[in-house]
């Protein structure tokens, strides 16, 4: 194994971990014990690789590897062996999604692209994996996903990560140095966008219903910023 090679073997489980300590984190704020954390854990650190795997026809990396088994579990351990530190979890959960979303941006896209995937497919190949974990978290742990919601700026630095590593690729220029910066340029952008509350456009007519999940008692989503 060369040193790309290992380079990028660490980007990948990096964002497994830190996708899965996110779920973990929801885990613990919403009262579920160790087990379902750790399966909160699997399913945002793995989740949106192994469907990624699945449409590229290979072999999932967290099956083909089981290393990439051991990082949700060490995720769940550390976070409930932090205990009642994680009472206030919503900028970690924040940042560490951030983190992961980051990641798996460049790997997912990296991944596609050495399966003899199209420039299209790659971008959304990475963007699906990025997002893909998060989405599964979410849903189970009946928040709303981020990526549904117009207020929230998720599934656009995917697509600009992905985009990135996508003209890396294209002018010769993709390496463990450039993959570590895209991945850093994406996790800028989710974080500031959060931030900053940037939006994207919302509906000009009422097709959304939004009137009636105004009406919807739910728990405030982690990843909504306070006014």
């Amino acid at each position: 194994m060369d040193i790309q090679e290992v380079v990028f073997l660490a980007l990948d489980l990096t964002g497994t971990f830190v996708f899965a300590v996110s779920g973990v984190l929801l885990a613990a704020r919403r009262g579920f014990d160790i087990t379902g954390g750790l399966v909160l854990g699997l399913m945002t650190g793995i989740g949106g690789g192994m469907i990624r795997d699945v449409l590229l026809d290979r072999v999932p990396n967290a099956l083909g590897q089981p290393i990439y088994l051991a990082t949700p579990l060490l995720a769940t351990l550390l976070i409930y062996l932090i205990g009642k530190h994680v009472s206030r979890a919503r900028i970690w959960i924040v940042t560490f999604d951030a983190l992961g979303l980051a990641i798996f941006s460049v790997t997912g896209t990296t991944i596609a692209l050495g399966a003899g995937a199209n420039y299209p497919a790659a971008l959304l190949m990475g963007a699906l994996t990025a997002c893909g974990g998060g989405l599964m978290r979410d849903a189970v742990a009946s928040e709303d996903p981020a990526i549904f919601r117009g207020t929230d700026i998720y599934l656009l630095p995917a697509l600009f990560g992905s985009g990135l590593t996508i003209l890396a690729e294209m002018v010769g220029l993709l390496n463990g140095g450039t993959s570590l910066i895209i991945a850093a340029a994406a996790f800028g952008f989710r974080m500031l966008a959060w931030k900053l509350q940037w939006r994207v456009p919302q509906p000009m007519r009422q097709w959304s219903y939004r009137d009636t999940g105004r009406r919807m008692k739910k728990l405030p989503s982690v990843f909504r910023k306070p006014d």
